[in-house]
């Protein structure tokens, strides 16, 4: 039995992860690589197996980075069930189909771009078909680690060739239409039997809303014992507000861990609440703008949980917040309809039939001339946009207004990947280029990482010192090996020695290694 890390492997972004047992062949998650255009490229690269050879697909989670290929899958010939909880299959649906309609927008972008500018438009031909070449030896390389299987076999099963128009959609709302009818949902804590041998148990992720780490049961073909190999996917906090706590596993023979935030601790709660509190407080005085990058799920909803507490406590002046995002609008109305997945305060907070999910003077923005027309606002006022990272989205289009301006605020609330918008400006950056344009750095920067869907450090060491607490390494139930995925290097070499510390054998797989499972 073997295990493939054809994502998420020393990058935060892109998990898929591959189970083959002889008789089977799952994939756990199928994201998309986000970030700069190094990481971005990646998603062009070979998928590194046959999908018609696949058997069924497990998904964590919703966000892109986890399910966001699954269209290009289905296109290249996978027609195998996609497995999740009821929730995830909600939100996937909207991460997708709004997916393929902003790279079709971009696609637009490019070539009327290029039409404008041939010349420059081959320079950006000739990088990208550099920075994609790059990518391939990368995948290949890894593929050659130890214990890895034969890289010209593994991209030749890929099937179909590298795509030659680097800037073409990656897919179309076509080709989301016939993935979403294979999203089948199943509830936590029930096996199932994903394919033959491969028996699959969904454990609450505390991440967001659906969000699952995936327990597999794997039957040797050549019997004997069962196999347990456990997933994370990503791992929420510990009291983040509106949904439970992630599942404290402690028996598992390997585990696949996430990295995010190897090497940091977040603040405490009530620190980044003050922070908060204090930059609100500080737009109304200065009568400015407070832009909020924010994924649309997950991190949004739990703005908005916590502007609401605040205003109803008194803590803050109740500042119109534009939420400008249909996406997060569109979640948030599938965060009502799943009260089974909420935690026991937002729970009694239905039964008072208080309203967690709104707030008092909260402005929906349906459409671009809407979005556009914020500016036209009187300030004081908050405007909650997607995505978190200033890659795209609504969120772009306003900072680009917002940064000449002093008395405007950006608060980043999550975390910023190498090389986009966010952690440009959150390095101190004095101009930034977008959609073209040179913009003067005159706003307010600040981050807070107290609302992070992530697990620091220190919430990663807990989650895996449940393998081992009162027993040593060899033990029955303690990991033979743990794995550390989803995260940068620095993060990884950061975590990696803690891990060991505990008292677990931990490796960093490379990106398109093969390692055996038994």
């Amino acid at each position: 039995m073997e295990l493939t890390f054809l994502g998420g492997a020393r990058t935060v972004t892109g998990s898929r992860h591959l189970i083959d047992t002889g008789r089977a062949r799952v994939l756990v998650d199928c994201g998309m690589f986000q970030g700069g255009p190094s990481e971005a490229i990646r998603n062009r690269v070979p998928l590194g197996f046959d999908p018609t050879k696949l058997d069924a697909v497990v998904l964590t989670h919703a966000h892109l980075d986890h399910c966001g290929l699954l269209p290009l899958l289905v296109r290249e010939g996978f027609k195998g069930a996609i497995l999740c909880t009821a929730a995830t299959a909600e939100l996937a649906r909207l991460v997708l189909l709004d997916s393929a309609k902003l790279q079709e927008e971009f696609a637009k972008r490019t070539a009327r771009r290029d039409r404008r500018d041939p010349a420059r438009a081959a320079q950006f031909e000739a990088k990208d078909e550099a920075s994609l070449q790059a990518a391939v030896q990368l995948a290949v390389e890894g593929a050659e680690s130890p214990g890895g299987s034969d890289p010209e076999e593994l991209l030749r099963e890929a099937g179909p060739d590298i795509q030659p128009d680097l800037g073409a959609p990656l897919y179309t709302e076509d080709d989301v239409n016939p993935t979403l009818p294979m999203l089948r949902p199943i509830p936590y804590g029930q096996e199932y039997e994903a394919a033959q041998g491969v028996h699959i148990t969904l454990l609450d992720a505390g991440h967001i809303l659906g969000s699952a780490m995936v327990r597999m049961r794997l039957s040797s073909p050549a019997g004997g014992r069962d196999t347990i190999l456990l997933m994370s996917g990503d791992i929420g906090r510990p009291g983040t507000p509106i949904i439970r706590d992630p599942t404290a596993v402690t028996e598992a023979d390997y585990v696949v861990c996430e990295s995010t935030y190897g090497g940091r601790e977040h603040e405490a709660a009530d620190v980044a609440i003050n922070t908060l509190v204090q930059t609100i407080t500080e737009t109304a005085r200065k009568k400015g703008v407070l832009l909020i990058p924010s994924f649309a799920i997950g991190r949004t909803q739990e703005l908005v949980w916590e502007l609401g507490r605040l205003v109803d406590q008194g803590k803050v002046p109740e500042l119109p917040v534009y939420l400008d995002s249909p996406m997060a609008k569109s979640a948030s109305d599938i965060y009502r309809n799943h009260p089974e997945a909420y935690d026991e305060e937002t729970a009694t907070l239905l039964r008072e039939h208080e309203a967690p999910l709104d707030y008092p003077d909260q402005h929906i923005v349906q459409n671009i001339a809407e979005s556009q027309a914020i500016e036209r606002a009187q300030p004081p006022y908050v405007i909650i946009a997607s995505n978190g990272m200033l890659t795209g989205g609504r969120s772009v289009g306003h900072a680009q207004h917002l940064l000449d301006d002093p008395s405007a605020t950006i608060l980043f609330v999550g975390y910023q990947g190498e090389g986009t918008l966010g952690a440009h400006l959150l390095a101190g950056v004095e101009t930034a280029r977008i959609n073209g344009q040179v913009v003067r750095n005159r706003a307010t920067i600040r981050s807070l990482d107290g609302f992070s869907a992530h697990a620091d450090e220190p919430e990663l060491l807990a989650w895996l010192g449940n393998f081992i607490h009162g027993r040593k390494r060899g033990d029955p139930g303690v990991p033979s090996k743990v794995y550390l995925v989803h995260g940068d290097p620095p993060a990884q070499s950061a975590l990696q020695p803690k891990v060991a510390a505990l008292g677990l054998d931990v490796e960093v797989p490379a990106w398109h290694q093969t390692v055996a499972l038994g």
